[in-house]
């Protein structure tokens, strides 16, 4: 998935830098007598790179559609049939298209005589849409899957409709026209089934409470940077993760999200909400990714960071996120901080 924020090209520095870290301290115990907590999950790509490398993990994102993706990479270990799950896969691919929610409001056919005609998918891939999401909830409330079976195939469904999505990037809006990827038939794709240890725990829950009921060896922060809430840049993959049939509003669509918002996307308040976060860690490591355009200045985390104990960062400069070329943007390029706290007194 093309995620704002995504890690992906960034692994390699934060598991050199960390490994780095804990070098430095002495650390002896291995991977498997480690929890790696990851609290701003999103799609799951650092908290799945450590899950690979044998430590126990603690998943979390406020936002439904991100703890359904993670849930399935990273509570899902031995306990699903690989064969099964292709078979499953199959049959919801050869399903007939319905005329659901994500049809009836997301797509131009369907909101034909409608006050917005919203075309954020094409006709035939949100009736797919439906048919899959209406078929993964009636399987299982009939017991025809289980919890696991479940969350691999809603993921499964989330990770392939973005694909398929007729917008610039984000769901923030939806072109006038359908591009050349909307055009193609959506085919559901199999997320990965990834292995690591079996304990593992995803919550959905705001990070200001779960930060007082959690405790592990390494903390993982990669907050948002700026002002754009993810719940209305990814409102549509909300939608469709819950398919609660919400009221909508105005031209995008937009659900109520006003329960999402993230404090850390206000630049009154993020400071106080970040310093309370590492006042109540129960980590020894922690660990912020943070680049050189954020709401809160690099002297201000590294104030903050300071009075808990000792302080350290690393910097790597990488590609900038583009939700399309037309933008004008600062830079191509952006530094991101990762800035490293050895906690005391834990």
């Amino acid at each position: 998935m093309n995620y704002i924020g995504s890690k992906y090209s960034l692994i390699d520095f934060l598991e050199t830098s960390i490994d780095k870290t804990l070098k430095l301290h002495n650390e002896i115990k291995q991977p498997s007598e480690m929890v790696f907590a990851d609290l701003f999950a999103g799609t799951g790509v650092v908290s799945g790179s450590f899950k690979k490398q044998g430590y126990s993990i603690i998943a979390n994102d406020i936002q439904y559609y991100s703890y359904v993706i993670t849930k399935h990479m990273i509570e899902n270990n031995g306990n699903l049939d690989k064969e099964r799950c292709s078979h499953l896969i199959e049959k919801l691919n050869h399903l007939e298209g319905a005329e659901g929610f994500i049809y009836k409001n997301y797509s131009y056919g369907g909101t034909e005589g409608q006050k917005f005609r919203r075309m954020y998918f094409s006709d035939f891939n949100a009736k797919k849409c439906d048919a899959i999401r209406i078929a993964i909830d009636e399987w299982l409330k009939q017991g025809k899957i289980n919890e696991h079976e479940y969350f691999f195939l809603l993921g499964s469904l989330l990770n392939s409709i973005d694909k398929y999505a007729n917008t610039a990037s984000v769901y923030g809006a939806y072109l006038k026209t359908l591009k050349k990827s909307a055009l193609k038939e959506m085919e559901l794709v199999a997320l990965p089934i990834m292995k690591g240890t079996v304990d593992c725990k995803v919550y959905n829950e705001d990070i200001s409470e779960l930060i007082k009921n959690v405790a592990g060896d390494i903390l993982y922060l990669d907050p948002p940077y700026n002002t754009r809430q993810y719940c209305s840049n990814y409102h549509l993959l909300e939608t469709i993760a819950r398919y609660d049939n919400p009221e909508i509003k105005g031209k995008t669509g937009l659900r109520d999200y006003s329960d999402q918002k993230s404090v850390f996307c206000n630049k009154s308040k993020v400071a106080d909400a970040f310093n309370d976060l590492i006042k109540n860690a129960k980590f020894k490591y922690i660990f912020l990714s943070y680049n050189n355009e954020g709401l809160m200045s690099f002297d201000t985390i590294e104030k903050i960071m300071r009075k808990y104990g000792k302080y350290k960062v690393y910097m790597q400069q990488y590609r900038r996120f583009k939700a399309d070329n037309a933008r004008d943007a600062k830079s191509d390029s952006t530094i991101e901080y990762l800035h490293c706290l050895v906690k005391e007194d834990v």
